[in-house]
């Protein structure tokens, strides 16, 4: 598995470096990866299905516990196939599609297909932190197929708001993973789904785990991002927002659903959300004039419908879910592909502008067909055998099952009628409207939007086939009823609401003026994205405000800002959790607290005096004072090394402020008080640090360890061996900068004094040496 990864990176590499030379044609070695993946999907599908899954791992931080385990089970094969499958034939597709580009194609080229690897990665990924760090690239990668290099604003809008939403959503989807993983003691998801967690743990992180994965899935209210994506290249449409990046959050909800579908609010949540986005999703597809953004919301309304059917948590639902996870990939991905083929060949995709089709292009309009008739849910398709399951899903009792199956029934309604809408829209005849179609598409760039056509008749004639894919996940739920995938179950209500579906569909688009008009008469209403663009529109001047009044270009200001918030927020859970050391005493020697009371009014002097030497004269008596408690503990190098810096400290003030002014300005009163409040929380929290540290009763392993090889490395005294002996080379380093610093301090005193003391001109050969004397100036500064 790990040589199938490498492959796509590999291939993608090599696809973008072969642009320059092959064009499109590039694209061929890219679909090699996924290709090879796919064939060893195949045979590997025996073995997964009869319950044995394929395994793989690699330590690449023992020490850390840090590791990338792949596994392969039924979930993971169902959506590989997809990822890989699909992934082949859109990259193939690529090849006609992009053979007129030339600008950002090698750009576009490698990262399709690493995108291609990354999805791989987050469905076989058996370790919470791989799968976010896929997930993460598979968000990149959207982001920069969308932008397609930058080409204009609207490009640039439409990555910008699918990057800020995904990603944004997937710092919560972190946290629930992190959540989930110390609430059970592993990060391995199979550990997790072994042993699924309980209580208010689990409950916040499947909040937040549904949050990132329902993002990343379009649902409502973060759907608008998937529309707008729709400005990408029609093969990018194609795999990432129909077969495979937006099926990462709806894999994410089938792989938890068997451990959090009982814990609230997953079930009432997943079931709200996905019926909203399945009937919001109908709904504005039914508007549509862009066949491309028809295909847009009819994704958004598939994908709620996933989301019910995987996240409900019963095994006729997860047989259903992992059906129409098949179906949605080989029908949704044909018909972005023949769309692309339209747009290509027309010059437009938009359905007022098109007419005759059908006559000009049978072969497109036959495979269009085949997959409108999956998305409809008619036999004997993939698309039937899934929805009708759905409905014998839900039909069997069960906690809300009487308002969710109300929701989908009426969702798929509003699939026929926008199913329909594509049809009449993209190949029937009208008066008054040109056949833009000149000729017809090239046999190469229909093929792949065949062969996954012809997939959904295939897929539905095969019911056993599917049945055995779809229900290797299913087996994760109890068997309660016994349901099987056929094509026949004999009249009951399953059939009979599948018939009034597409009645009422049908319907819908007769009565379409109609429709048009009870929608234009209806108020408007608020919408998700304006939500989304007025939250931007806050942040940004929230952000804004924020930095004019936080960014003043005060550096005190900036240190008082940095070490009030240092001070408060360790200090508080320190003050809070250990609060203040018993037994504490003022001095244990007389000589302390002389040398305290001595440190205190120094500090005072640095503080009341004004100016400027005398008080950094005031601050280094504060340093030669410590150096000298720490004489008295009996630490004379810690003392010496205390002085030498405190004396190269001091030399460096008085060089650099005697070209200062001589006076501090006073700052105003309220400004002084704030510095006085600043100052004693700082030192306050500073003291309590110190105090707690010092106190603690147990001491630390290396502490013992000092104490007991101390003697062995050349005497009692633990203080110098650690300097001398345990931190020798940190020590040679110490003094390595205080040598160069003092060598740069001299080197600048001695040449500012020969350029004072030396006149223009030289007395005794009359020669001028302002030349030599900048040059030694800049020899100095670069010392």
């Amino acid at each position: 598995m790990y040589l199938l990864l490498l492959g796509h990176l590999v291939a993608a590499v090599l696809a973008a470096a072969l642009v320059p030379r092959w064009g499109s044609r590039a694209l061929a070695v890219g679909a090699l990866a996924p290709a090879a993946s796919f064939g060893w999907l195949l045979v590997a599908v025996p073995d997964v299905l009869a319950g044995t899954p394929r395994e793989a791992g690699v330590a690449w931080a023992p020490a850390l516990g840090l590791e990338l385990p792949l596994r392969l089970d039924a979930l993971a094969l169902v959506l590989a196939l997809v990822v890989t499958g699909v992934g082949t034939l859109v990259l193939l597709y690529g090849i006609h599609y992009f053979a007129d580009r030339e600008q950002g194609l090698a750009r576009t080229v490698g990262v399709l297909v690493f995108f291609a690897g990354a999805m791989l990665l987050l469905v076989l990924a058996d370790d919470v932190l791989a799968l976010y760090v896929a997930w993460e690239l598979t968000t990149v990668c959207s982001f920069l197929l969308i932008g397609d290099g930058g080409r204009d604003g609207e490009h640039r809008s439409a990555a910008l708001r699918a990057l800020l939403v995904t990603t944004g959503a997937g710092f919560a989807l972190l946290l629930g993973l992190l959540l989930l993983g110390d609430a059970v003691g592993s990060y391995r998801l199979s550990a997790i789904l072994a042993d699924p967690p309980t209580g208010t743990q689990a409950g916040v992180a499947a909040v937040l785990v549904l949050v990132g994965a329902l993002a990343k899935s379009a649902q409502v209210p973060f759907h608008p991002w998937l529309p707008a994506a729709m400005i990408a290249p029609t093969p990018v449409s194609a795999y990432l927002h129909a077969a495979a990046m937006v099926k990462a959050g709806i894999y994410l909800i089938a792989r938890l659903a068997p451990a959090l579908a009982e814990v609230l609010p997953w079930r009432p949540l997943v079931l709200a959300v996905g019926v909203a986005t399945m009937l919001l999703g109908g709904w504005r597809a039914l508007a549509q004039t862009d066949l491309k953004r028809l295909l847009a919301y009819g994704t958004i309304a598939q994908l709620g419908f996933l989301v019910v059917l995987l996240g409900a948590g019963t095994r006729t639902a997860a047989l259903a879910g992992g059906t129409m996870l098949l179906a949605h990939a080989l029908f949704k991905s044909t018909l972005f592909l023949v769309v692309g083929i339209i747009d290509h060949e027309a010059g437009t995709r938009d359905l007022r502008e098109l007419s005759g089709l059908l006559r000009r292009a049978p072969g497109l309009a036959v495979v269009a067909g085949l997959a409108c008739l999956s998305m409809a849910g008619l036999p004997p398709t993939i698309g039937y055998l899934g929805k009708e399951t759905a409905f014998e899903a839900f039909l069997e009792p069960g906690p809300g099952h009487g308002w969710v199956l109300a929701g989908i029934v009426a969702g798929s309604v509003l699939t026929a009628a926008y199913t329909l809408r594509f049809l009449w829209g993209a190949f029937a005849d009208r008066p008054g409207v040109g056949q833009p179609l000149e000729h017809r598409p090239a046999p190469g760039f229909l093929a792949p939007a065949a062969v996954l056509g012809l997939g959904c008749l295939v897929a539905g004639l095969v019911p056993a086939a599917i049945d055995a894919l779809a229900g290797g996940y299913a087996e994760a739920y109890p068997d309660e009823h016994g349901f099987h995938l056929a094509l026949w179950h004999g009249v009951g209500p399953p059939l009979l609401l599948s018939l009034l579906t597409l009645v009422l569909g049908a319907a819908l688009h007769v009565w379409r003026d109609l429709v048009d008009a009870a929608r234009a008469a209806l108020p408007p209403t608020p919408t998700a994205l304006g939500a989304q663009d007025r939250l931007a529109h806050g942040v940004l001047t929230g952000a804004g405000a924020l930095t004019r009044w936080t960014q003043v270009g005060s550096l005190p200001g900036y240190l008082m800002a940095v070490l009030l918030t240092v001070s408060l927020a360790p200090g508080g859970v320190l003050l809070a959790g250990v609060g203040v050391p018993d037994g504490l005493r003022a001095w244990d020697t007389p000589a302390q607290a002389l040398v305290g009371a001595a440190v205190l009014l120094a500090v005072a002097g640095v503080v009341l005096i004004h100016r400027r030497i005398t008080a950094v004269l005031m601050l280094s008596a504060v340093g030669y004072l410590v150096g000298l408690l720490f004489l008295i503990h009996g630490a004379p190098d810690l003392a010496l090394t205390q002085v030498l810096v405190e004396t190269l400290t001091l030399l460096v003030f008085v060089l650099v402020i005697r070209r200062m002014p001589a006076e501090v300005r006073r700052p105003p009163q309220p400004l002084r008080i704030a510095r006085l409040v600043a100052a004693s929380l700082i030192g306050a929290f500073a003291t309590l640090a110190t105090l707690v540290a010092g106190a603690r009763h147990v001491p630390s392993r290396s502490a013992a360890g000092y104490l007991e090889t101390a003697p062995e490395e050349g005497g009692p005294n633990v203080v110098a061996v650690i300097i001398s002996e345990f931190r020798a080379l940190d020590t040679l380093g110490e003094l390595t900068v205080l040598t160069v610093a003092a060598t740069g301090v001299a080197s600048l005193v001695l040449v500012n004094s020969r350029l004072r003391g030396t006149p223009r001109g030289d007395a005794r050969d009359g020669r001028t040496g302002g030349a030599d004397d900048r040059e030694a100036v800049r020899e100095a500064g670069r010392t």
